[in-house]
């Protein structure tokens, strides 16, 4: 069964709760499949700039893309919950056009969407949940601040950014986000932040202790071809075993041997006499 907004707030491990298992998808394959491993909710995250469409940063993606491929995922039926990313600048507007930009997302098939930063969002949020649109938080290293953090960079290093961090992590529980994904800091900062929140946290390089955990799909199975952040745990190697494949159908095909008589359709008797 699908869960919820309100059935993932309520997955805290520390309530006995099992942890929540994210995964990105970004198409109806990738969807099935990770609904098939039994992962709890699909990201359609604004990643696919990266790692489908070869981007630099996640900075070039177009709510309209991103409907494009929340609709693709949504065209599974997988029966679990999807989760749009709001692509820069579709919430950094008026509230009214952020509210259209979600609906956008949620008429294409998504669940619920995220969107990146803390106190500064806090209206945006609002202005979302007042629609019935359910919003999870993103803290730590926020992909679409690359620019103003100068790189994809560990954050929440000193104690002030730490606090700071919690700090935007209860403001945006207290506005009603049902969960926060918290990227790519010391997993104290993690920790800390997961024993302060009454709701629950998908961490992504934020330790063991979180709630939960989130992976983009083709870094998980070894499909990118860039070195995987240290945060990565790599279960396939699937770009060694696609690229073997093709270059065994190319042999085929270039030795005569593809396609077999077997692999051809019979000639019907008298048909060119």
């Amino acid at each position: 069964m699908k869960l919820s907004a309100p059935a993932i707030q309520a997955r805290k491990r520390r309530s006995g709760g099992d942890p929540i298992v994210m995964v990105t998808a970004y198409d109806e394959p990738g969807a099935r499949l990770a609904a098939a491993g039994g992962v709890d909710v699909i990201l359609v995250g604004d990643s696919l700039a990266n790692v489908v469409l070869g981007q630099e940063n996640t900075l070039d993606v177009s709510v309209e893309a991103m409907c494009h491929h929340v609709r693709a995922v949504a065209n599974a039926h997988s029966g679990v919950h999807v989760v749009a990313d709001m692509p820069w600048l579709s919430y950094h507007v008026s509230t009214a056009d952020s509210v259209r930009n979600a609906a956008a997302l949620v008429r294409a098939g998504a669940d619920s969407v995220k969107l990146e930063g803390g106190r500064n969002r806090l209206a945006v949020v609002r202005a979302l949940l007042d629609a019935e649109i359910p919003v999870m938080g993103h803290l730590g290293l926020t992909p679409q601040s690359v620019m103003s953090f100068g790189g994809f960079k560990v954050q929440a290093k000193t104690h002030e950014a730490a606090k700071m961090l919690t700090e935007d992590a209860v403001l945006l529980q207290e506005e009603g986000v049902y969960a926060i994904v918290i990227e790519a800091v010391p997993s104290i900062v993690g920790t800390r932040v997961t024993e302060t929140l009454s709701i629950p946290t998908i961490g992504i390089g934020a330790g063991p202790d979180t709630d939960g955990q989130v992976l983009v799909f083709h870094d998980l199975l070894g499909m990118t071809g860039r070195t995987p952040a240290k945060f990565v745990r790599q279960y396939a190697d699937l770009g060694a075993q696609i690229t073997d494949a093709i270059g065994r159908y190319v042999q085929d095909v270039r030795n005569g041997s593809f396609p077999s008589e077997s692999e051809a359709y019979a000639n019907p008797e008298g048909l060119f006499d």
